[in-house]
């Protein structure tokens, strides 16, 4: 059984410690407050804290005639050295802006409102929102992780269940230094990892009986409408589902259902070749019957006589039955083909063995076992299950169940997204569209694919139900359109999601990040809860309300921190500081780019299945600010972090001089194209506005020409065949500045597509254009009492700039 690497023992510099009771400092913000009645304390890793031995931090103690003291540059600590209880321990946040509000005191709730959340277990059969588990940071600048009950990891890489009966409190005191907070987080509960560059793409899954044949005939079509996949999600009819009575349900299964795939190694094959990896879904409560095909040697494997047919029970807590469920059972459908594996749990927290959950094993072991091929050759792990509580992170992907198709349950994923980034989970997969129920609704199922473009996995997935699809061409021909283009859209965002993925993991950044993380004393940041960073380049507000008839768009309220902003799929331009509501019709969602941002995008028009390196990259760059961005490329080997197998690029945008700069590849260039072609988007400067291409300081001919379809980017500056160890330098003249918003223009649109009347549309066009100033002009629009949500369209675009 593999063994996950721990540093579970404080350094003890760190530790002070009584009879009954021990404070360890692991960093200046985090406390871990043991109390053991029997004076017996826990130095074993635990599902949350692998790594308890870091660098001793600067503290003082006084040890005082009635209390113990303990300070840090974040924390004060007051204890009383006797049973933990509300009067006799405490913690202040230093330097928190409320003295009362930011102090925590053992068994005390109020204000736990202050917590913004974690994540859940689940959105199954959930319509809207759901109560989340708390998280580690809070407005109030505390937040406490109880560890009481969490299970062990054992040096042998088991585990054993604790009974609570000892107290084990980690207590975050980091104010409203959030970054922080979560960087000291995946200190002691480990890194998030860094995912194959395949799980970035699309996926496709459906709940659906396939054949070979029909499933070969999808990906053809596919290709053909190109919309490109990287992943296969196989759900559970590849395997024998109508099964006697006499051996129960058909839910769990081993056995390819020959009827369906009669040469289930040739059709992986296939699919690998077409440049996608499969995962199966799997229910293992069931355990495995006589009738499956690797039934006999399960059962030799653990000790049972094959002939007696006597069902083999699914036991997580038995080692024995683990190491077979992997070795035999999940080790002979890999040597087939099947690359990772969804599980599917859904029978609840409950094993043989009280406070063992069987959900967190399954996912703690199938990650580790899925680390090396069956063969022994080592591949970077995945897996796909529900969430198990602190410390999921080190599994991902997350799989947030079955959710039904509504609008709520649309408006609720973003928030529920973001916000898991406060207990370190950054890679949530939705069922994109919904799972189950609803009506068909060509709007919903667009903003729904818009969301999944921007979310950290996009995962097409629809219920057992012949009328429930997701294919965009089963859609209205506008919605199709638009979800073609968006599913593009991801399969070119790849080499920015890639880069973003080694963020996470040396970062502790999650992709989806609430805004309040990055502005954690805006007032404003908490009041978007559906808007969020999407890494380092990006703020996305996606669309989640049906359109307005009268305005025939979409809305969404906003809120833009200060400075210039520019959304990368419009070229609309704003001024930020301020809230604001955003409107756009079905073809886009507000993703909005600050001045100096440099978005990298595979080049192609129509990206093919798989996620490879490209050849061409186009370079979307919004002068205004100066800014840098290093795209990072790996060789999809180990775990990601060894710098023998990275490449990166540093790109350079200096706003004095107008110069952009690809600096030379530094690392294994094996890893990347040996020559690559540059295109270079420059968002609302002029056609003519670059005056010169240099490769390797020498000036070269460049194409000027459209850039590719899906952004805002009309024109791109393109020069091909450049070695990896080359510099590229596209030269504009100093200080360019965006072409002015053709106002009037926007204007006229708008109330062209508006459902008014044909007068009032002529009035209101007069008095927007009119040549008077601006507060006169909305003056006259606020009187005229126009409908509310035609009113705020038209004053975005008259006060997008100002």
């Amino acid at each position: 059984m593999p063994v996950l690497p721990t540093r579970p023992v404080v350094d003890p510099a760190a530790v002070v410690r009584g009879e009954t009771w021990r404070i360890s400092v692991l960093t200046d913000g985090l406390l871990r407050l043991e109390y053991a009645a029997d004076g017996v304390f826990e130095d074993r890793a635990s599902t949350f804290a692998l790594n308890r031995d870091l660098p001793v931090p600067e503290f003082t103690v006084v040890d005082g005639p009635t209390h113990l003291e303990i300070r840090t540059a974040r924390a004060h600590l007051t204890y009383d050295r006797g049973p933990f209880s509300t009067s006799g321990l405490s913690v202040q946040v230093r330097g928190n802006v409320s003295n009362y509000h930011s102090v925590w005191r053992f068994g005390e709730i109020a204000h736990d409102d202050a917590n913004l959340g974690g994540t859940a277990r689940t959105l199954d059969n959930v319509d809207g929102a759901v109560a989340l588990e708390p998280g580690v940071l809070s407005r109030n600048g505390y937040a406490v992780l109880d560890d009481s009950r969490s299970l062990l990891l054992t040096d042998d890489g088991w585990v054993t269940p604790r009974d609570g009966s000892r107290t084990d409190l980690y207590v975050f005191t980091h104010g409203r230094d959030f970054d922080e907070a979560l960087r000291d987080f995946h200190a002691v509960s480990g890194p998030t990892p860094v995912l194959p560059r395949f799980a970035l793409g699309n996926w496709w899954s459906r709940y659906h009986r396939y054949t070979a044949d029909s499933y070969r005939a999808l990906i053809e079509r596919f290709a053909a409408e190109g919309v490109p996949f990287s992943v296969s999600v196989i759900d559970m009819d590849w395997h024998l589902v109508d099964v006697e009575e006499k051996y129960g349900s058909g839910w769990t299964g081993y056995t390819w259902n020959r009827d369906l795939f009669p040469d289930p190694d040739a059709f992986l094959t296939w699919l690998h070749e077409h440049g996608l990896r499969v995962t199966l879904n799997v229910h293992p409560a069931d355990g495995v019957r006589a009738y499956e095909e690797l039934y006999p040697e399960m059962a030799r494997a653990l000790g049972r006589d094959p002939e007696s047919g006597d069902p083999l029970a699914f036991d997580v807590t038995d080692r024995e039955f683990l190491a077979a469920y992997f070795d035999v059972l999940h080790a002979e459908l890999e040597r087939g083909g099947v690359d990772f594996w969804w599980l599917d749990w859904q029978s609840g927290p409950h094993s043989r063995v009280a406070g063992i959950d069987p959900l967190w094993m399954l996912n703690h072991f199938h990650f580790l076992d899925n680390a090396t091929t069956p063969d022994g050759k080592p591949r970077r792990p995945l897996t796909f299950s529900r969430y198990a509580g602190p410390g999921s992170h080190r599994y991902p992907v997350g799989f947030s169940g079955d959710s039904i198709v509504t609008w709520a349950s649309l408006e609720f994923q973003p928030e529920f997204t973001a916000t898991a980034a406060n207990i370190g989970y950054g890679w949530w997969s939705h069922d994109i569209g919904g799972h189950m129920m609803g009506v068909k609704d060509d709007e919903l199922a667009t903003r729904w694919v818009q969301l999944g473009t921007f979310s950290p996995i996009l995962r097409l997935h629809s219920a057992s139900n012949p009328f429930a699809t997701k294919e965009p061409w089963s859609f209205g021909t506008a919605a199709a359109a638009v979800m073609t283009d968006f599913l593009r859209l991801r399969h070119r965002l790849v080499p920015y999601l890639h880069t973003m993925n080694h963020r996470a993991a040396r970062e502790s950044l999650a992709l989806v990040r609430p805004m309040y993380h990055s502005h954690p004393e805006a007032p404003e940041a908490y009041r978007v809860p559906t808007q969020f960073t999407f890494g380092s380049e990006l703020v996305v507000a996606p669309i989640t309300a049906p359109i307005e008839r009268e305005l025939q768009l979409g809305s969404v309220r906003a809120w833009l921190p200060a400075g210039e902003w520019v959304d990368v799929l419009t070229g609309l331009r704003y001024t930020g500081g301020r809230e604001i509501v955003l409107h756009r019709d079905l073809t886009s969602i507000p993703a909005l780019a600050p001045a100096g941002a440099i978005l990298p995008l595979d080049g192609r028009d129509i990206p093919g299945n798989g996620t490879e390196h490209p050849g061409h990259l186009e370079l979307l760059v919004v002068p205004g600010a100066d800014g840098a961005f290093t795209l990072i490329e790996d060789d999809g080997a180990g775990d990601g972090l060894d710098p023998a197998g990275i490449a990166r690029t540093a790109i350079t945008w200096n706003q004095q001089t107008g110069v952009l700069e690809i600096a030379a590849l530094v690392g294994d260039a094996a890893i990347v194209p040996a020559a690559r072609t540059w295109s270079v988007a420059l968002l609302g400067l002029a056609p003519d506005a670059v005056s010169r291409v240099l490769v390797d300081g020498e000036p070269v001919d460049a194409a000027v020409g459209p850039a590719t379809p899906g952004t805002a980017a009309r024109l791109a500056v393109t020069v091909a065949d450049v070695p990896a160890t080359s510099v590229v330098r596209v030269e504009t003249s100093a200080d360019p500045r965006p072409v002015p918003a053709d106002v009037p223009t926007l204007l006229f649109a708008l109330l062209d597509r508006a459902h008014v009347g044909y007068d009032l549309k002529r009035e209101l066009y007069g008095i927007l254009t009119a040549d008077e100033p601006l507060t006169v002009r909305l003056s006259h629009l606020q009187a005229r009492q126009v409908p509310r949500g035609l009113e705020t369209a038209l004053s975005e675009i008259l006060l997008a700039q100002v």
